[in-house]
Parts: C-alpha cells; sequence; structure tokens
C-alpha cells in the first residue's frame, strides 16, 4: 500500500469512529454598514497607500486621460486588457494594447509592460479589490503574471466592509482578493515583492 492509499484509509476510518455532524454556522456579524461616499473614498486610499499602492483619483470625464498618464509615466509602451474592457479607457494610449485570450500561454503574459482591469467590489475597511474573472477583469494569470496592475475601481463599487463586499459576490465565480501589491516576507521578516504576483499596483479610483 502506497502512503498516498495509507493516509487516505486512515481518513476513512476516522470518519467511519466519528462520522462528521452538520454545524449551524452563526451569521450574526455586522452587515449593512454605509458611510458617506467621500469617508469611504478616504479610507480605501489610507488602507491602499499604507499597502504601498500607488492610488490615482479622478471622475468618469478624465477616466482615459488618467490611464494613459500612468501608464506613460510608467513607460509602459505594451500593455495587457482583458477581452471586455471598454475600449475607450485607453483611447489616448499610443501604445501597444493587447487584448489577452485563454490560448496566451501564462507565461508568455510577462512580456507585457503593465495590465489595465476594472473590479467588481472594493472593501474600503480592509484596503482588498476583488476581481471575479468578468470580462472587464479577465482571467486570474492575466492581473498575476505582469509586474504592474493598474485596476479601476469606481465609487460605486466601494464597500464598507467585508460582509457588504462578499455579498455582492457570485460564489460560482473565480474570485481574486487584492490586497496592495504581492508581497511577502522570509525567515527573517525581510519584506520581498513580486513573488505571488504584480509588484506595482496602481489603483484609479472614479468618482
Amino acid at each position: 500500500m502506497s502512503s498516498r492509499e495509507t493516509i487516505l484509509s486512515r481518513i476513512r476510518d476516522a470518519q467511519t469512529l466519528a462520522p462528521p455532524v452538520p454545524q449551524q454556522i452563526p451569521r450574526d456579524y455586522r452587515t449593512g454598514r454605509t458611510m458617506p461616499d467621500d469617508e469611504r473614498i478616504e479610507l480605501l486610499v489610507d488602507r491602499l497607500v499604507d499597502y504601498k499602492a500607488h492610488v490615482h483619483r479622478c471622475d468618469p470625464t478624465t477616466l482615459a486621460e488618467t490611464l494613459t498618464r500612468v501608464l506613460d509615466d510608467l513607460g509602459a509602451r505594451r500593455v495587457g486588457v482583458p477581452a471586455g474592457l471598454d475600449e475607450s479607457w485607453l483611447g489616448g494610449f499610443d501604445g501597444d494594447v493587447v487584448v489577452d485570450s485563454a490560448d496566451v500561454p501564462a507565461p508568455q503574459l510577462s512580456e507585457l509592460d503593465a495590465v489595465v482591469t476594472s473590479s467588481t467590489v472594493t472593501c474600503a475597511e480592509t484596503g482588498t479589490i476583488f476581481l471575479d474573472g468578468s470580462p472587464d477583469q479577465g482571467r486570474r494569470a492575466l492581473t498575476l503574471v505582469p509586474d504592474v496592475h493598474v485596476c479601476v475601481v469606481s465609487v460605486e463599487s466601494i464597500e464598507v466592509g467585508v460582509p457588504e463586499s462578499l455579498s455582492r459576490l457570485v460564489p460560482e465565480r473565480p474570485t481574486t482578493m487584492i490586497s496592495g501589491p504581492s508581497a511577502t516576507s522570509d525567515i527573517e521578516l525581510e519584506r520581498v515583492e513580486g513573488v505571488h504576483g504584480p509588484r506595482n499596483l496602481h489603483v484609479v479610483v472614479v468618482r
């Protein structure tokens, strides 16, 4: 008998001796919290800056101009986008805009200077951005492989806390949660960036 079969056999034996009993999970946490737009935005910006993300603010009429400026400042000339992203967002960008597809091997995405996506919902309290694989957000690899992620967050999608944010997600969709640039620490607690995703996160908050 292999090690795998031994472990699985012991698990089956344990479940036979002590079968699992369904438990009622309490759902009495706070929900439905609200905050004025200005306060939600300031709370989110505070968290994002603390996580070492770069924050840019604009309104819908200046979104394209803001994205172009951010990409130009980064020196990005080859930018990836999901297939469902609004084309007008990068209408003023004079570099190469590459529309992603599932046919593109994930390692090839490292050739992009940056990626631009939208977002589903954002939690102000934790500074967490949620992506759910919608057409304007793309597959998970698109936002994990390139070194720079420029993410657009609308004020209408910003919720106060985690329960309010989760209530707007579809559980069956592939959810990616982003709290600042990718970072971890080694055994000596030295910060290392870019291990699990992009080292640079730029968040464009659209009021």
